[in-house]
């Protein structure tokens, strides 16, 4: 270092020294820390000077003014508008239910019997996620019973099964008026009754009619949230059966007004549903829907609105909070159990009263669900194995026929009207159907189309592990990802289910198979083909067991044809082919016949004098 340095860093340092001696701040009490921050934080403008100002709330009030303010508010409903919230938990073999002393009702429902996808309780009903309110008008504007405070003697109570409990809340008003709510829950079950009594307060709910309000945020507790959105409805009956769909567009919202009786509402998802039951009916309801933001952990937040009616003083309704099971529903009310998507009116029957009732008898002997599907396979396809016979050997006489019906086409080009006239001379002649072969898998399709909606609505396969999947109501994804591709992932899925893959090669084997029997060719015999890849991709997001069953019953008909042709072959059916051309040589042409002859020429004459006027030359002016 020279010396103007060492002079430079000298001067500095003084420098330094004299500032912090003589100008430097004040140092910051630190005793005070909060005085500080009340001077830092007071606001320039005068409406923030204001927002700072104490406010008068009711808790500050002396308390004859507290008692007041409370009088005016809520009437004669004052004497419950404050009080200890406490809360208790009833049990029985099927759900917990809480209840709390302010408002009197059910505020958490819960499934002992069933867990959320990736662990946890199923929760029907959660204070956070949960709104329900009993409004009734009065004098004082609307006020809502479940904001008051009751007393109860109940506790936590462990019900057992042949056992039924009943909860009590009352609230004491004026002038020996009481509200009474009553509840009653079994051992077992998920259902709670419950009535509401207004004791000697005639006059003081205009009207005489409350209105009972439940919001509800659904939560996801499926492995695919998308797929509980797209089978979650409103379900609700008058004196038939309707819904509302679930919305799928997020932010999207849906109001609907039912103007006539109610008997029940349910806020349905894919596999629980939560609703209330009328003793009789509620006079009419207005329900909402709100879609949620994407990838939200809610199906939908659905609202129910329904006046009740007071007879005496009093109403009474029951909730539903519990599984979508054929068994269980059925007994809670009219068509409740209808809330199990069935699929058309086609195919419900089908659904409903055979395989729904088959699976639930075949439970009694197994409980693997996938040995349970392959016998209702081997049951159904034995029964349709006449079906099958008669199908196949319509095919078989159709290929034998191909070398004539050839030489007929050959023979008369394109003369389409000749051609099928002896088309149906020759059918009449070997004493063929040509449709004969379509009838039976016409008659199969309900079946087939009632597994397309019985499947992904069964409970009973919920959570169900088979072979290498976990659940046997939801896909089985052997590679997943992440990535959006497109048109990838929007028509086939971010994953590859097992299930379907082995689905398609069965399909394109009996594909195969067929083919070797019918005389279909040209394109229609590649469109065979495609068919199966096209239920590749449609099925891909399907659960597991429908893949399978329909895997299964591939290889059922395909074994099943197998067998057929070691008794059948194509010479036997030439031989029977002749006996029927011997047998009806003068065999009169049926009434059927000649009306579809006669449609025939009329529809070649009518093509005649088409092309004839086509020809003719325009007339001159």
């Amino acid at each position: 270092m020279d010396k103007n340095q060492a002079i430079g860093f000298a001067l500095l340092a003084l420098l330094l020294i004299v500032y912090f001696q003589f100008f430097a701040p004040e140092p910051i009490p630190t005793t005070e820390p909060q005085a500080l921050q009340e001077e830092s934080a007071v606001p320039n403008s005068q409406s923030a000077q204001e927002s700072q100002q104490p406010t008068t709330t009711l808790d500050s009030l002396p308390d004859s003014l507290q008692n007041e303010a409370t009088r005016q508010r809520f009437g004669v409903f004052a004497a419950a508008a404050s009080g200890e919230e406490r809360s208790f938990t009833l049990e029985n073999e099927d759900m917990r239910v809480r209840f709390s002393t302010q408002g009197g009702r059910p505020v958490f429902v819960q499934m002992k019997n069933y867990e959320a996808y990736g662990g946890g309780a199923v929760d029907l009903l959660t204070p956070e996620t949960s709104e329900i309110r009993l409004v009734a008008p009065t004098a004082q504007g609307e006020i809502d019973l479940y904001e008051l405070f009751y007393s109860s003697s109940s506790n936590d109570q462990q019900i057992t099964a042949d056992d039924t409990t009943t909860v009590e809340f009352v609230a004491n008003l004026e002038e020996g008026r009481k509200i009474r709510q009553t509840y009653r829950v079994a051992g077992q079950g998920y259902e709670i009754f419950y009535n509401i009594s207004l004791e000697n307060a005639s006059g003081i709910i205009q009207d005489e009619t409350l209105t009972f309000i439940w919001n509800d945020e659904l939560q996801v507790v499926e492995k695919d949230g998308k797929e509980s959105r797209t089978r979650g409805s409103v379900k609700y009956y008058t004196d038939e059966l309707d819904d509302l769909t679930l919305l799928q567009t997020p932010g999207e919202t849906e109001t609907e007004l039912i103007e006539e009786p109610v008997v029940w509402l349910a806020m349905k998802q894919r596999f629980f549903s939560s609703g209330i039951i009328a003793d009789q009916s509620f006079p009419k309801a207005l329900i909402t829907l709100e879609a949620p933001p994407e990838a939200s952990d809610i199906v939908q937040t659905i609202g129910l609105q329904v006046p009740t009616p007071l007879n005496n003083g009093s109403f009474s309704f029951k909730y539903y909070f519990g599984p979508n099971d054929q068994r269980i529903m059925e007994t809670v009310a009219v068509d409740f159990e209808d809330n199990i998507d069935w699929g058309y009116f086609i195919v419900k029957p089908i659904s409903k009263y055979v395989i729904s009732p088959l699976f639930h008898f075949l439970e009694r002997f197994s409980s693997n669900y996938g040995l349970i599907i392959v016998i209702v396979v081997l049951i159904l396809k034995t029964a349709l194995f006449p079906l099958t016979y008669k199908s196949y050997i319509s095919m078989g006489k159709m290929k034998v026929l191909k070398p004539e019906l050839d030489e007929l086409k050959e023979k008369h080009g394109d003369d389409m009207a000749a051609m099928q006239k002896e088309q149906m001379q020759l059918y009449q002649k070997v004493g063929v159907n040509p449709i004969s072969g379509c009838i039976p898998m016409v008659l199969q399709m309900p079946i087939l189309l009632s597994m397309f909606f019985f499947f992904p609505n069964s409970i009973e396969l919920r959570q169900e592990p088979f072979l290498w999947t976990d659940d046997l109501s939801t896909y089985d994804a052997i590679v997943s990802w992440n990535a959006n591709i497109p048109l990838v992932s929007d028509f086939y899925g971010n994953h590859i289910s097992l299930f379907v893959l082995l689905m398609t090669l069965s399909q394109l084997l009996y594909t195969w198979s067929n083919s070797q029997v019918t005389s279909v060719q040209g394109p229609m015999k590649s469109l065979q083909y495609a068919m199966p890849v096209m239920f590749m991709f449609i099925l891909n997001s399907f659960p597991a067991a429908l893949s399978f069953y329909y895997l299964v019953s591939n290889l059922v008909t395909f074994g099943q044809q197998a067998i057929i042709r070691r008794f059948v072959d194509d010479d036997k059916i030439r031989q029977k082919l002749e006996e029927n051309k011997k047998k009806n040589r003068n065999k009169k042409k049926s009434k059927f016949q000649m009306k579809l002859e006669d449609a025939m020429k009329a529809t070649e004459e009518n093509k005649k004098n088409k092309s004839g006027n086509r020809g003719a030359a325009p007339r001159k002016r």
